[in-house]
């Protein structure tokens, strides 16, 4: 079952139109949350990161969208689907069809998703580097924009290489992010990740492992320009997103990495996890 602008529809009775904007035009942008133990994690960052995307993206907001309002709604979709243990929630946003690249309207309708979460967390993963096309290292980056395509085609060269994920780079050939998660390298009591201002997508885990860390006196975070070459240079790398929350990167080209410090944020994340809910 699906969420499509607050009315409960089968999959199969949900069709969309020709002139649907976010397949004609890629506009659109979407959320990825995580329920678990009766909680939407982290509702609250997520659902203020969309209201900030739809007002950069000058879509109009309705007056009665509000947090409690994203929240019901996502609430809804995850109790039809009787997804009591953990889910994996989908919300996409998009204009209302009619018109060229001028949209005829600013209002947008809405689609939520929600699926049983399946375990995530691989004990050997191996990344590599995908160059064949660069992100661009603007601000519309930052946004989950329904524009996917480098992370299509950079799945598509992990999948026939058999690599857990790849790293992006930009157009000044810096470190961005993996296909799908933010990026972070350890060395020493170090930890560095890539700007903003690199294009990497404005991730609501990345921010809460950002404010973590800060918190902790054994670690200190950099948010700065990153070379591929200091991936061979790491003494750990891992990767975040909202529902793996961190992945430990086994192993690049011939550096093997160890998981240890990694392993400790795990656990120090999930104790911040329970205070944040």
């Amino acid at each position: 079952m699906l969420n499509y602008n607050g009315q409960i529809l089968s999959k199969s009775n949900c069709k969309f139109s020709y002139q649907n904007r976010a397949f004609k035009y890629g506009d659109g942008i979407f959320d990825t949350l995580k329920y678990e133990n009766d909680k939407i994690h982290f509702i609250e960052d997520h659902y203020f990161r969309l209201m900030s995307s739809m007002r950069m993206l000058r879509m109009k907001i309705s007056m009665n969208f509000t947090l409690k309002f994203y929240e019901d709604e996502i609430l809804k979709i995850i109790n039809e689907n009787k997804l009591h243990n953990k889910a994996r929630v989908r919300v996409t946003v998009f204009r209302k069809n009619g018109g060229l690249f001028s949209p005829d309207s600013k209002e947008v309708n809405f689609l939520i998703e929600a699926e049983k979460l399946l375990p995530v967390h691989h004990d050997s993963y191996e990344i590599e580097l995908y160059k064949d096309f660069p992100v661009y290292s603007g601000m519309l980056s930052n946004i989950k924009t329904n524009n996917r395509m480098i992370n299509v085609v950079a799945s598509i060269f992990a999948s026939e290489f058999n690599y857990q994920n790849c790293i992006l780079i930009n157009e000044k050939k810096n470190i961005v992010e993996a296909i799908n998660a933010n990026i972070f390298i350890i060395k020493g009591d170090e930890i560095f990740t890539p700007a903003l201002t690199e294009g990497c997508v404005n991730g609501i885990i990345r921010k809460q492992i950002i404010e973590l860390i800060n918190k902790n006196s054994d670690y200190h975070i950099q948010e700065t320009a990153i070379s591929p070459f200091e991936l061979l240079k790491a003494d750990e790398v891992f990767l975040t997103n909202s529902v793996i929350d961190i992945q430990s990167v086994t192993k690049y080209r011939k550096k093997e990495y160890a998981t240890e410090k990694t392993e400790r944020l795990i656990k120090m994340f999930e104790k911040y996890v329970m205070y944040k809910m």
